[in-house]
């Protein structure tokens, strides 16, 4: 009797990975594009994470005590990434009382409405910056220009990304030959001297934070190459055939959110495929539709509706990836 089998539910195998641990890792990583954000933005960008972070972690908790009625889940960090990534998708100089808004939308529409981290079916931080980009397009369309360490609000300049010249010189009839004399070159574009969000601009601080994130095991390199390869060949190949009105893929993939959402948006383990397969697939889809947008669609940027797409086709992506369940029989007819 004393050599009976014990049979308990899964999982049998546990590691030293949790979500908290996870998420810390997701914050470590994105230091150093805030780092260099603050270095040409100034101190605005320096605070407005840490607002950020601190409205997404207020709202979350008032809507699970006062609404939900559950258990107060803040230490598991989620809140803390969703508030740090829905800032680096938006202006240094944006108001406070606008961010306030993106944060409880990104809590209360994108997280919390499906139940909370690890039913949202969408990536929370970009529910919050779509949300605030139809809301309020001046306000997030007036980006601020570098100007160095000591650059504030007061004496920030804004104007258009290199992104936003291209798209309104092109439909003005201009060639992107001409336009691309406009902004900064691949290299300054790669270390971050253009307007944008703070997470659109540093490739090389972006980059960083990947590497860290692959050290750790935090995600796999799937997702992220697999976008950042799609959008080179996509963007590539319009190039080849017509470069007198399309830009270099070199541009495309130091320009904009493609650095940022390939590597900390599109990889989320809860709107993203289970299996390589999935993932390579579901990127695909990312690199293709964000170079479709950014071409022929109306805004300069494609990867937050691209990413938010996606996310929408990732249980139909999951259900055709599917690995045969161990003994299973495979029916005939």
């Amino acid at each position: 009797m004393n050599k009976l089998l014990t049979v308990s539910f899964s999982p049998h195998v546990h590691g030293k990975d949790s979500t908290s641990r996870l998420m810390t890792g997701v914050v470590i990583a994105l230091l150093p594009a805030w780092a260099v954000s603050v270095y040409y933005f100034g101190w605005t960008a320096l605070y407005l994470p840490v607002l950020s972070v601190v409205f997404c972690m207020f709202f979350e908790f008032l809507i699970q005590k006062y609404m939900l009625k559950k258990e107060s889940t803040l230490k598991d960090g989620s809140a803390i990434v969703t508030g740090l990534l829905l800032a680096f998708t938006l202006p240094s100089n944006l108001p406070i009382w606008i961010l306030a808004i993106g944060a409880l939308i990104a809590i209360g529409v994108g997280k919390m409405s499906f139940g909370g981290l690890g039913a949202n079916p969408f990536n929370p931080a970009l529910v919050g910056r779509v949300f605030l980009f139809i809301s309020f397009p001046v306000q997030l369309t007036s980006w601020p220009v570098p100007k160095g360490f000591h650059a504030s609000l007061t004496d920030a300049v804004t104007g258009a990304t290199p992104l936003g010249i291209l798209k309104e010189g092109m439909r003005s009839g201009e060639q992107v030959s001409t336009l691309l004399k406009n902004v900064p070159d691949h290299m300054q574009m790669f270390l971050g001297y253009m307007g944008g969000s703070m997470g659109e601009v540093a490739a090389a601080a972006l980059l960083l934070g990947f590497l860290y994130l692959l050290w750790k095991k935090i995600i796999t390199w799937h997702i992220p190459v697999t976008i950042l390869t799609t959008v080179f060949l996509f963007s590539g190949l319009l190039w080849l055939i017509n470069p007198a009105n399309n830009a270099d893929p070199v541009f495309h993939l130091l320009t904009g959110g493609v650095m940022l959402g390939s590597i900390f948006m599109a990889t989320d383990y809860v709107t993203s495929p289970m299996i390589p397969k999935g993932m390579i697939i579901y990127a695909t889809g990312i690199g293709l539709l964000t170079v479709i947008i950014r071409r022929w669609g109306a805004y300069p940027e494609g990867v937050q509706f691209a990413i938010l797409i996606m996310n929408a086709f990732v249980p139909l992506i999951n259900m055709y990836v599917k690995p045969k369940r161990f003994g299973e029989v495979k029916k005939n007819g």
